[in-house]
C-alpha cells in the first residue's frame, strides 16, 4: 500500500515538474528599475504604474507570442549608483528587457550595464546625451531634448512673441542638457536668453531664483526643473507677483505639479510629448483605465511606462522571436501605429539612435487642469 502511494506521489511530482518547466518556458522576465523614493518618486511611481498596467493587460490578452510577462519593480532611490547596482542584478537575473530609470542622471550610469549584457532598456529620461553615446540597446519613451526644444522655441518666438527669456534650470544632467538644447533651438532667432539661473535637485526655496528672473527684465521665464521643484517655482513666481508668460516643457505642467502648485499653476504653458488630455481615443481610454486602477490621474510618466511595454510587444512580434539582439535591431527605425497597437497610444517611430518622434502638444493650465491649445506635428512624417 505504501509502495503504491509512493509511486503515485513520484508520478504526480514528475508531472508537476514538467508543468512548471513548460510554464517557465512560456514566460519572459522584465524588470522595472525606477525612482520610487527620493527626488524622482513622482516620476518613477507613475512610470512603474504605467508599466504594470500594460503588463497586466498584455498577460490577460495572451502575452507576447504566447508567453506571459513576469516582472518585478525595484527602487533606485533616485540615486544613480543604486540604479547601476540594480541593473547589474537584472543582468545576473537574465531579464529580457529593462524599463527605467526615468531620471537622466541614473540611466546615463545604469545603461552601461544593460548595454554590456545586450538587454533592451527603455527609459523616460530626456537628456540629449543618453542616445548620443552610441548605445544600441537604449530606447526612449519620451522625446529627446533635441526634438522637444525646437518645438517650444518656435512657440515662444512665433506665438508668444517673446523677445527675451530667463531660464530657471536644475543643475543636473537633465537640466543642463535642457539648457543647452533650448539655447541651440533659440540661436539665430528673435528670442534671446538674458539670464541662466541654476537651481539644485530637490531645492525648496526658489525666492532667489525668481528674484534673479525678475531683475533680468525678461519678457518671460522658461522653467526646466523636476516636478516637485517646478511646483515650488510656480508658487514663488506667483508670490513675487510675476505676471509675464511662464513656459516650460513636460515637467512644468504635469498633474502632480498642478496639484502641488494649486492656483499658481494656472496660466503656465508647456510643450508636452504626452498628455492624458490629448483628444485621442486611445489616450482617453488609457486615462480612464489608469485612474480606475490607481485612483489618481496619470501624468506623462505613466504614459511613457505604459506605451513602452506595447512598443516592446510590437518589436518582439515583428521580430517573431525572443532574441534580445534581434529585437533591439528591430526597434531601430521601428514604426508602430496606434490603430494596429492601441497601447502605444499614438503613432510613433524610432530612429537609428533609439530616439522617437510623434505628434506632441502645447498645453496651458486652466482651472487646475491641462488644456491642449495646439497640436504640433512630428519633425519627420510618420511612415505608413
Amino acid at each position: 500500500m505504501n509502495k503504491r502511494f509512493a509511486l503515485k506521489t513520484m508520478a504526480a511530482c514528475a508531472i508537476a515538474a514538467c508543468s512548471l518547466g513548460a510554464w517557465a518556458q512560456q514566460s519572459v522576465k522584465v524588470v522595472n528599475i525606477v525612482e520610487l523614493s527620493g527626488a524622482g518618486a513622482t516620476a518613477g511611481t507613475n512610470f512603474k504604474n504605467g508599466v504594470e498596467l500594460a503588463i497586466k493587460e498584455v498577460n490577460a490578452a495572451g502575452g507576447i507570442l504566447g508567453r506571459r510577462i513576469d516582472y518585478v519593480s525595484s527602487d533606485t532611490q533616485s540615486n544613480p549608483g543604486v540604479a547601476k547596482g540594480l541593473t547589474q542584478k537584472a543582468v545576473d537575473d537574465d531579464v529580457f528587457a529593462i524599463f527605467g530609470p526615468v531620471f537622466s542622471g541614473s540611466i546615463m550610469v545604469s545603461m552601461t550595464e544593460s548595454k554590456r549584457a545586450g538587454i533592451p532598456n527603455f527609459t523616460g529620461g530626456e537628456a540629449a546625451s543618453i542616445t548620443q553615446q552610441g548605445n544600441p540597446y537604449v530606447f526612449r519613451t519620451s522625446f529627446t531634448q533635441e526634438t522637444a526644444m525646437p518645438k517650444v522655441a518656435r512657440y515662444m518666438r512665433d506665438q508668444l512673441k517673446l523677445q527675451s527669456i530667463a531660464v530657471i534650470f536644475v543643475n543636473n544632467d537633465f537640466g543642463k542638457g535642457g539648457l543647452d538644447s533650448i539655447k541651440k533651438a533659440l540661436s539665430g532667432g528673435s528670442t534671446r536668453i538674458v539670464s541662466e539661473i541654476s537651481t539644485d535637485s530637490g531645492q525648496v526655496d526658489f525666492s532667489a531664483a525668481v528674484l534673479k528672473a525678475k531683475q533680468s527684465g525678461a519678457d518671460g521665464v522658461f522653467v526646466y526643473t523636476n516636478e516637485e521643484e517646478s511646483a515650488r517655482a510656480l508658487r514663488e513666481l506667483r508670490k513675487q507677483g510675476w505676471n509675464k508668460p511662464i513656459v516650460g516643457e513636460t515637467t512644468l505642467t504635469g498633474q502632480k505639479v498642478i496639484d502641488l502648485a494649486g492656483e499658481a499653476a494656472n496660466g503656465a504653458i508647456a510643450h508636452v510629448g504626452l498628455t492624458v488630455d490629448a483628444p485621442l481615443p486611445a489616450v482617453r481610454a488609457f486615462r480612464a483605465k489608469f485612474e480606475k486602477a490607481y485612483n489618481y490621474v496619470s501624468d506623462h510618466n505613466g504614459m511613457k511606462g505604459y506605451s513602452a511595454v506595447y512598443i516592446l510587444k510590437a518589436a518582439v512580434e515583428k521580430t517573431g522571436k525572443f532574441d534580445r539582439e534581434a529585437v533591439a535591431k528591430t526597434l531601430h527605425t521601428l514604426t508602430v501605429r496606434a490603430d494596429q497597437q492601441p497601447g502605444v497610444l499614438m503613432d510613433v517611430q524610432f530612429d537609428a539612435k533609439g530616439d522617437l518622434d510623434r505628434e506632441s502638444f502645447i498645453v496651458e493650465v486652466k482651472n487646475g487642469k491641462q488644456e491642449v491649445i495646439a497640436t504640433v506635428p512630428p519633425l519627420t512624417p510618420i511612415k505608413r
